[in-house]
């Protein structure tokens, strides 16, 4: 298949073009310019995982333009010409809510899970029917893996932990780390579902999550143990403080109704492999 990835210089966009080429397809990617929205009609799918994915951005009209802008337009471009997309949505959709159901309720708590959900709603305002493509939307659950380490303080708690560990010998994770929980996908997993949705014949929402919950406690100390390392916790910052999820867990129940049964990595087998 032709492809064209937007996003493609981002941490899963690379992950999943390396994946893509080595299955042999041909991938054309695009990144963000504004007023500039990319001609779709030579591509059999779109995968669309280009946005400003840092939940502490505050500048609200710049994350609207490309994240809830620039998807809207695309989406127009692709419905236009029959092609099909997928986009990445977020679990960061749901706010503090330990209810993760796509038809469930919604809480978005920053102007990135805003510009979400915003996409979301419009997509889904219009009936199934009345596309001329599919569309996709992939609520992603917190995703890690291999080539995330310039993410700075976006990177997730693997990458942290190993290097707190590495350069002081403590590991700090937030207070109350054992009660903090989240559903960490490996981005391996993630780009391999993406490409399963190539031959699903159907348009919605799902969410893409393992569906099982691990501590920040549990990992700290996983991690600690491979690196003779110590664990302190500490307070959460006041930049996150407001927005912060404490507990995620994908209902994959319409995921796996789509795909078929899938064996998950979890997140011990990763460090493992990656210590």
């Amino acid at each position: 298949m032709k492809i064209l990835v937007t996003g493609s210089n981002g941490f899963i966009g690379k992950n999943l073009i390396a994946r893509l080429l080595d299955n042999g397809h041909t991938v054309s990617n695009f990144e963000w310019v504004p007023n500039v929205v990319p001609d779709c009609s030579e591509f059999d799918k779109v995968v669309h995982l280009g946005a400003i994915s840092s939940t502490t951005e505050t500048d609200v009209e710049k994350v609207m333009q490309q994240n809830l802008d620039f998807s809207q337009r695309l989406l127009q471009v692709c419905d236009m010409q029959g092609i099909d997309l997928i986009y990445a949505s977020s679990a960061s959709v749901y706010g503090p809510t330990s209810h993760f159901t796509e038809d469930g309720p919604l809480f978005p708590q920053s102007p990135y899970a805003w510009s979400k959900y915003l996409f979301d709603r419009s997509v889904q305002m219009v009936p199934v029917e009345e596309y001329q493509c599919r569309v996709q939307g992939l609520r992603f659950f917190n995703v890690y893996g291999e080539g995330e380490e310039h993410k700075g303080f976006q990177k997730s708690v693997f990458h942290k932990f190993k290097e707190q560990a590495l350069t002081t010998g403590v590991i700090e994770p937030f207070e109350g780390s054992d009660t903090i929980a989240r559903d960490f996908v490996y981005v391996g997993d993630v780009c391999e579902i993406i490409e399963k949705f190539f031959n699903i014949d159907q348009s919605g929402i799902w969410n893409l999550g393992t569906g099982k919950a691990e501590s920040f406690g549990n990992i700290a100390r996983h991690i600690a143990t491979q690196h003779n390392a110590v664990v302190k916790e500490i307070p959460v910052p006041d930049s996150v403080k407001n927005q912060y999820q404490s507990f995620t867990q994908s209902n994959n129940t319409k995921l796996l109704d789509t795909i078929g049964d899938y064996n998950f990595t979890t997140v011990f087998e990763w460090i493992d492999n990656n210590g």
